[in-house]
């Protein structure tokens, strides 16, 4: 009931809330598809990185969830953690931590509201139907609760939705634009479809591309559900490993997460894999929503032209278009993923600063950030692979 006192509390492991709860709220609405919409932020896909060791004592990220309860029901739930660095977040504050450090201040530790090693969009502030209001509120309240009594620097809330971040806006808090690059399925029935949505040029360069990068020598293979063998987990940890220790040093995830993924989580996941003789040599490890496709590892044991490509962009659209996906998130960054038809999108952040001069300091550069990252959107998108309206089609 609307008028019953909201109890928030603070969980040191996903362990003491229970998986139909946090559920409830994290993906509240059958899909009608079986899938979670936002696999990320389910409690298989959360414990999974605390059970592995991914996440939890000295790794930096120390799992703090909220919980929110009215009439002796969640309404509410956030995955919160205490931050010892900002590694593994994807929206960059370490001139943030350099200026307050060099001021005199202590920035680590710090809160952050997200999905570890993961810059997907998404509810972060998550809530039972009918609760939005309430819920949003009081995890916010929650979070700035914890942050004060604890001497924090601040709380950040990473990759969540429009709607949170009016929201949060609303509550006081300062508001950070960022982009990435979706794809979308503009209701294409095949990938050729897309493809005459292109200019010529850029429809001849893609299909010149796929070709050369289907040459490698071998066969493609894309694997979900029960299709999936330990195997194929030993492949998928020996890319990831090669890929994170040329991007982060070391890896984030632990090889048991793998494993439990296997046992948990292979109908939420999407493996394609460029084999030959049975034997992977690339492969890219996605994540599948009700409505979304979520690109996020990539590896390869051999260097093929354009095979990154073929797997990481090229395979996930034609399956998501299989599947009658909306939408293919393809990971941080990267304007090369222009000219293969992923435009750039908004993404949105909250932040709450302790310290009241550091917080106005913060508010004014954000402020011209998000124009510069407005720009961005703009310009890019004018740039995009597809074609103008009194442009003619040379095939």
């Amino acid at each position: 009931m609307d008028g019953d006192p909201i109890e928030i509390t603070l969980h040191q492991s996903l362990d003491s809330i229970p998986a139909t709860e946090w559920d409830a709220c994290a993906d509240p609405v059958p899909s009608g598809t079986g899938r979670a919409q936002n696999p990320f932020v389910t409690h298989r896909f959360l414990r999974a990185l605390e059970e592995s060791g991914s996440v939890g004592s000295g790794t930096g990220w120390l799992p703090r969830h909220l919980t929110a309860k009215a009439g002796g029901e969640t309404i509410s739930v956030a995955p919160m953690y205490i931050k010892q660095h900002s590694q593994g977040e994807y929206v960059f504050d370490h001139n943030w931590a350099h200026a307050y450090e060099q001021a005199g201040g202590r920035y680590y530790p710090k809160l952050q509201t997200a999905v570890p090693f993961s810059p997907v969009t998404g509810r972060r502030l998550l809530t039972r139907p009918g609760w939005e209001a309430a819920g949003q509120s009081a995890l916010v309240q929650g979070m700035v609760q914890v942050g004060t009594d604890n001497g924090l620097s601040g709380a950040h809330i990473t990759f969540c939705t429009p709607e949170e971040a009016q929201n949060g806006q609303e509550m006081g808090l300062l508001y950070r634009t960022g982009q990435q690059f979706h794809w979308l399925n503009e209701g294409y029935a095949t990938f050729d479809d897309f493809l005459h949505a292109l200019s010529s040029r850029k429809r001849k360069n893609i299909r010149k591309e796929r070709a050369q990068a289907q040459a490698f020598g071998g066969e493609i293979v894309c694997l979900t559900g029960g299709d999936i063998q330990p195997q194929h987990w030993d492949a998928m940890w020996r890319f990831y490993q090669d890929t994170g220790a040329r991007k982060w040093g070391t890896p984030y995830l632990t090889r048991a997460f793998f494993d439990i993924l296997h046992q948990t989580m292979r109908d939420d996941t999407l493996l394609i894999f460029a084999e030959r003789d049975g034997a992977p040599v690339a492969g890219a490890m996605n994540m599948i929503g009700s409505d979304t496709l979520f690109g996020r590892y990539w590896g390869c044991v051999e260097h093929h032209p354009a095979l990154h490509f073929e797997l990481c962009y090229y395979q996930a659209m034609d399956w998501a278009i299989a599947q009658g996906l909306s939408s293919v998130e393809a990971g941080a960054q990267g304007e090369h993923k222009l000219a293969r038809g992923y435009l750039p999108v908004t993404t949105h952040s909250l932040h709450w600063i302790q310290d009241p001069g550091f917080r106005d300091a913060i508010d004014h550069y954000l402020q011209e950030e998000r124009e510069a990252v407005s720009q961005d959107v703009e310009v890019l998108t004018s740039y995009g692979p597809f074609k103008r309206s009194n442009e003619e089609d040379h095939e």
